[in-house]
């Protein structure tokens, strides 16, 4: 009970850190307080939607759908006790894959929440987002390992070796 007394300082507290870090780095995006379930409320710092630069080609027509990238958030989630799980929703481009489920972070209690955990939190939303946008880009890949199949590679010949 005494973490949902402490909530709506802690939501302006967030929403105030947020907003400061949207100002700050000219990011786009836009904090929104969802009320709507009282003491289950959340704070999100909606990263909103972009193109993502994919269309989808209609046959024997000229119409082109273009896809559209959601490009993440940060979400701070009150729970049924009043402490506060803290997650992000990974970027995704509708139309081709579905959403993941928002990745867990932490769970913190109104007191231990601060701006300097919230800005942890907003490096790890970053993070998250460089890493799906630079995808397989330049780092360590699977190498899958093939048999090579046909005249002398077949089981046998592996068994002389």
């Amino acid at each position: 009970m005494v973490f949902r007394q402490a909530w709506p300082a802690t939501r302006e507290m967030i929403s105030l850190e947020l907003n400061n870090f949207l100002d700050l780095s000219g990011i786009k995006g836009k904090v929104n307080n969802n009320t709507d379930i009282e003491n289950l409320e959340a704070v999100t710092l909606d990263l909103g939607r972009s193109s993502s630069g994919i269309s989808r080609n209609h046959v024997d027509t000229d119409v082109r759908n273009f896809m559209i990238k959601v490009n993440g958030a940060l979400i701070y989630q009150q729970l049924f006790n009043g402490k506060i799980m803290v997650m992000v929703q990974q970027p995704f481009i509708e139309g081709q894959v579905e959403p993941k489920e928002p990745q867990f972070i932490e769970i913190v209690t109104p007191e231990e929440l601060s701006a300097a955990q919230i800005s942890q939190h907003l490096e790890t939303l970053l993070e998250i987002i460089t890493n799906w946008e630079d995808f397989d880009d330049e780092g360590p890949q699977k190498k899958t390992v093939f048999q090579p199949i046909g005249f002398q590679h077949g089981l046998s010949a592996q068994q002389n070796t």
